[in-house]
């Protein structure tokens, strides 16, 4: 397995551009399976997670051609309704291709999906919202294989289901699974997460007519087929807060191409109430975001930072975010209100001098500053495995970074693009 060395120490300089939104990009793919020629998606980034869904759609019998960030996608040939199971069990993601199979065939065949190791995140609440809609699903416990057939009432009909919470992956899978069945679904409890919005914009460009996305209330009217469209992702907002963070507690002077600040509203915030340096400006379609580091870290002064559903703080951010916060002087507690494994990353900055404590599987307390060293660390996913990278790269001396293939899984050449801003960082067997 590969691993990265990192000698930390180094202020970051230069530009870093921002790549399209993974949990945007996986979407889309899967729902390409329900356009009758081609799709192309500009901006795509070329990560693990990526390779993995286009994996998934060609055992499906989708035609894949990708060229830099530009991935084309031929559906005409789809004919199965029962993707892979070696692909699916490495991709949480890939419960998402259930939604366009139930839309384009009526049925799915689905094994259940893996993942990072961040808690339990069952299926059941698709399964859930599938049955609201008129789907029998059967289930094999033994091995863990889901059959989905429509029954009588989904096909034709005006519906209106209330989702068990505001899942982003529930809400989108009932998005596409309502696109081609006739009549108006109404989903109500909805997530709003921005990349649902972004696959909504897209399959309306290709024929779908979805209103309310990014509300709590999603309505979609069926269509008979979708057509052909090109299509750009937006930047993705959690890829921009990571580097951000990792100017902050670097130093020097980095400017983010591509970002959407609205998106980031919450977390802005929070960079403003620890002290971080940065000014937003304008660059045509989006923004850019420059990170100049001169003012001491502070910790925030709040009751706690807690991670909810957008437009409340990301969990994707909470790792990156503690590792800023043992460089900021002061006492934080954070609160993990959606995932109950995510701390895992906390014994490897413990290992590093940070001064963490773990109050139950949802708190943490952080006190700050103080001064991080290399270890030999370990990822176990994929944000807390960017968050190391954080810490090797603020760290006195060396770090040995191993399992970096969940890091390969969400950011893009994420060694070679901190390497152009300066960082001592390499890949090695």
């Amino acid at each position: 397995m590969a691993k990265f060395k990192v000698v930390g120490g180094k202020k970051l300089n230069g530009k870093f551009r921002v790549s399209g939104a993974k949990n945007a990009a996986l979407k889309m793919i899967a729902a390409a399976v329900m356009v009758e020629n081609k799709v192309i998606l500009k901006n795509v980034p070329r990560i693990l997670d990526i390779f993995r869904m286009i994996e998934v759609i060609e055992s499906l019998g989708a035609k894949v051609f990708f060229d830099e960030n530009t991935l084309t996608i031929d559906s005409s040939n789809v004919n199965s309704w029962s993707p892979d199971e070696e692909p699916v069990r490495k991709l949480r993601g890939s419960v998402v291709i259930i939604g366009p199979l139930l839309s384009k065939f009526g049925k799915a065949n689905f094994s259940e999906p893996g993942g990072c190791l961040i808690g339990s995140r069952p299926i059941d609440f698709h399964l859930k919202a599938f049955s609201d809609l008129g789907i029998n699903v059967k289930a094999n416990e033994v091995n863990t294989k889901y059959s989905l057939e429509s029954g009588d009432n989904y096909r034709k009909g005006d519906k209106k289901i209330t989702l068990e919470e505001m899942s982003v992956t529930t809400t989108e899978n009932v998005i596409m699974a309502a696109v081609l069945r006739e009549g108006k679904t109404v989903i109500d409890i909805a997530a709003c997460e921005p990349e649902i919005a972004d696959l909504a914009n897209f399959l309306n460009q290709a024929g779908a007519k979805i209103s309310g996305a990014g509300t709590h209330t999603i309505e979609v009217t069926g269509v008979k087929s979708l057509h052909s469209v090109e299509y750009e992702v937006m930047p993705d907002r959690i890829e921009a807060g990571t580097i951000a963070i990792a100017a902050a507690v670097c130093g020097g002077r980095v400017e983010i191409e591509n970002i959407i600040p609205d998106h980031l509203s919450l977390v802005l915030n929070k960079f403003k109430l620890i002290n971080i340096d940065y000014e937003i400006k304008a660059n045509g379609k989006w923004f850019n975001m420059i990170v100049d580091q001169k003012s001491k870290l502070v910790a925030p002064n709040v009751k706690w930072i807690d991670t909810r559903p957008y437009p409340g703080f990301p969990t994707d951010l909470q790792s990156p975010f503690a590792v800023l916060l043992t460089q900021a002087e002061g006492r934080t507690r954070m609160f993990e209100t959606i995932f109950d494994s995510r701390f895992d990353y906390v014994k490897w900055l413990d290992g590093m001098g940070a001064d963490i404590s773990v109050e139950n599987p949802h708190i943490i307390v952080i006190n700050g500053p103080t001064k991080l060293h290399g270890k030999e660390i370990e990822c176990s996913d994929l944000r807390g495995g960017a968050a190391l990278v954080i810490a090797a790269l603020c760290a006195e001396g060396e770090s040995i970074i191993d399992n970096i293939e969940y890091v390969d899984r969400g950011y893009e050449s994420f060694d070679k693009r901190l390497q152009v801003l300066g960082a001592d960082i390499r890949r090695i067997d």
